[in-house]
């Protein structure tokens, strides 16, 4: 998956350009889409940066065997990001969570 693609699986999704983030939360990654989305005039991205972002979040994702994971998560929830609350995608990385997760701090 190429950041050009997932931009497009959000975008038919939801119809905007949400920001996505990488988080680790106890543990574990989630991929969180997140409720400010590159058409706000207060996004804090331009649209070559945030297309550079996405090509680096796609880049991990294919790395840790995650892209078709998230491309069905987004494409089967009901939930939507909205003001506070993003959408978490949990990542199973199986045996190798340990490889991309050092310690708990």
């Amino acid at each position: 998956m190429k950041g050009k693609e997932l931009h497009q699986i959000i975008l038919d999704k939801w119809g905007c350009s949400y920001d996505i983030q990488l988080r680790r939360i106890k543990g574990r990654i989630f991929v969180q889409v997140m409720w400010k989305y590159l058409e706000q005039a207060s996004f804090p991205l331009s649209e070559q940066e945030y297309m550079e972002h996405l090509e680096a979040v796609a880049t991990y994702l294919n790395a840790w065997g995650s892209a078709e994971q998230v491309q069905t998560f987004i494409r089967r929830t009901r939930h939507r990001p909205r003001l506070g609350k993003a959408v978490s995608i949990p990542l199973d990385l199986g045996d190798r969570t340990s490889e991309w997760i050092l310690d708990d701090n």
